[in-house]
């Protein structure tokens, strides 16, 4: 039981991720989030950005927020895998 569930984790962290991914690329397609699918990445994303935006300065027009949370979610995922061995 314990493993279905940390395989669930998982997969949600690694679909978070990907989301991350598209809605950084999809920033410099679609700056202005009109498109569908930028807003359901917006919607999908902002609870996890916004809190790391409050204490992640921009830097210029960069915001390295993505590659932070990225980061973190990388290694709560390690951290998940290893409790799974």
């Amino acid at each position: 039981m314990a493993e279905t569930i940390l395989s669930i984790l998982l997969t949600l962290l690694q679909l978070l991720t990907f989301a991350l991914i598209g809605r950084a690329i999809l920033s410099w397609v679609d700056p202005r989030g009109e498109w569908a699918i930028s807003r359901i990445l917006a919607d999908v994303t902002e609870p996890i950005m916004a809190p790391l935006r409050r204490v992640i300065p921009r830097i210029g027009m960069i915001d390295i927020s993505f590659i932070v949370a990225i980061i973190l979610i990388q290694v709560l995922e390690r951290l998940l895998r290893q409790a799974l061995l």
